[in-house]
């Protein structure tokens, strides 16, 4: 695990492995009977000191809970384990025409993990961000009780909201074990670019007349010139230093095309230098590879 904050990398006293929400509920129970500090562990992709242990106490490992417990093609939903990896579902779903969107860029994020830091990423233009992507959540509460926090009826009026009331919580309410994730159908067709600007107020005017005038956008992230230097340092990449976009469209072939070619006259008027776009499966994941790991 890795903080880029202020403080130390601060180890627990022990770690453990749960591998059911059982035996979650026993660990919480013996802990909150001794007053010690449970700090859930999920990938170790957090980089702002979630997982780091000031007061010393318990880690739970969720690695042991990566089992995904049943997928729902007609209601679009998949029930997980809190250990489960985004990339782990992904693969699991992609014979089913399937696939979960949100995209925070470590791969081997756990959904747990997510959940708990309300995680976006770059795809949240278009399917929104951990919170829209929850729809119920199995939770071990501090005095070792379990809850459920909806039901499988996607409409609900009864009671509070818990499920968006947890997400987000980073353990500080419950201990998610379990969560129902809503699903989407993969695009027949995807399209991704690069797409440098003169300007930084070019690049964001772009974005925002897209997304005004309804197009497509499944994902977009901006990158300053800084930025753009550590990408090419880091993938050995050749990208001209400048504000770039990185863009991808999703819908049918005539649709994407169609997109396209709106998106590249949207923002040509805002001073955009070119495109280059990416069309292959395995260009697109290079191209996202190396944003994501930029910050290295």
């Amino acid at each position: 695990a890795h903080t880029l904050t202020w403080l130390p990398n601060q180890p627990p006293d022990a770690v453990l492995w749960p591998m059911s929400t059982e035996e979650v509920q026993d660990i919480v129970k013996v802990a909150a009977a001794h007053r010690v500090p449970i700090i859930p562990f999920g990938a170790g992709t957090s980089l702002e000191g979630h997982i780091n242990a000031p007061y010393g106490g318990l880690s739970l490992d969720f690695s042991r809970m990566d089992a995904i417990l049943s997928v729902n093609d007609r209601d679009l939903d998949a029930v997980v384990q809190a250990g489960v990896s985004r990339r782990a579902l992904n693969e699991h779903l992609r014979d089913m025409g399937l696939f979960f969107p949100v995209d925070p860029g470590a791969e081997e994020a756990t959904i747990g993990g997510m959940a708990a830091t309300r995680a976006s990423g770059t795809t949240a233009v278009r399917y929104g961000t951990m919170r829209e992507n929850v729809l119920n959540a199995t939770a071990v509460m501090a005095d070792g009780s379990i809850i459920r926090t909806a039901r499988r009826a996607r409409k609900s009026s009864a009671g509070y909201d818990l499920t968006k009331l947890l997400v987000g919580s980073e353990g500080t309410l419950g201990i998610m074990t379990e969560l129902t994730v809503r699903l989407y159908g993969i695009p027949e067709c995807t399209m991704a670019a690069v797409c440098p600007f003169e300007t930084l107020d070019g690049a964001v005017n772009s974005v925002i007349q897209a997304i005004q005038l309804g197009l497509g956008l499944a994902r977009s992230e901006l990158c300053d010139e800084i930025l753009i230097a550590a990408i090419n340092q880091h993938a050995k990449l050749t990208l001209e230093e400048r504000p770039t976009l990185f863009l991808e469209f999703h819908g049918t072939e005539i649709s994407v095309r169609d997109q396209i070619s709106r998106f590249e006259e949207i923002a040509r008027s805002e001073g955009a230098l070119r495109f280059d776009w990416a069309e292959r499966e395995e260009d697109r994941r290079r191209l996202w590879k190396a944003r994501h790991e930029g910050y290295w």
